[in-house]
């Protein structure tokens, strides 16, 4: 730590902060259009407030200098969602609209224990899976189907696979970690 950065809250503006948080998650919430995105916004904001306590003058002031902070992580997320937009437009463009299409032959072959592992996710990551990867839809339409940007689908459809690797992992040891092209972990089937 370096002596001449802060890295104490205000003893009073801590509690108020904390205090606030409903609050400031509804802020956040009807302006993200998720409480999935507001909490993440809100945590992302909490640490900001914490790297940037040097700029709170005084305890009083706390939750208006917060607001600014939520206000700024709100207009990051938007600016970091449009690029993403037209990213995935221009990778639209470029590969036209087709995406390709399941194989069959490695769908036959995939370990039978995700089917089984899927249902203990989340039930909007399992869903997620279900749809795209073992329904072969896209992820655009994936989106409109749950009423979510296909900025949202393809995080939601990240993490949901990330949670899905851990519960392999977990399930099936290492035939997971070689593809369960080749499952071995008794749980198939």
């Amino acid at each position: 730590m370096h002596p001449e950065i802060e890295t104490t809250v205000p003893p009073a503006a801590l509690p108020t902060l904390l205090a606030e948080r409903e609050r400031f998650l509804a802020f956040l919430e009807r302006r993200a259009g998720s409480r999935e995105v507001a909490e993440d916004l809100l945590h992302e904001a909490y640490l900001r407030g914490m790297e940037r306590v040097g700029e709170l003058r005084d305890d009083a002031s706390a939750v208006a200098w917060f607001y600014r902070i939520l206000r700024n992580a709100l207009t990051d997320h938007w600016r970091h969602r449009d690029v993403e937009r037209r990213a995935a437009e221009t990778l639209r463009a470029e590969a036209g609209d087709e995406e390709p299409a399941a194989d069959p032959e490695l769908m036959a072959e995939v370990c039978r224990c995700v089917e089984g592992v899927v249902e203990t996710l989340k039930p909007e990551y399992a869903e997620a899976i279900r749809r795209v990867d073992l329904g072969g839809a896209s992820v655009a339409g994936f989106a409109g189907e749950a009423g979510i940007t296909a900025g949202n689908a393809s995080v939601r459809l990240h993490r949901a696979h990330a949670a899905l690797k851990q519960r392999l992992l977990a399930t099936c040891g290492a035939c997971a970690t070689h593809g369960c092209l080749d499952c071995r972990c008794g749980s198939a089937q």
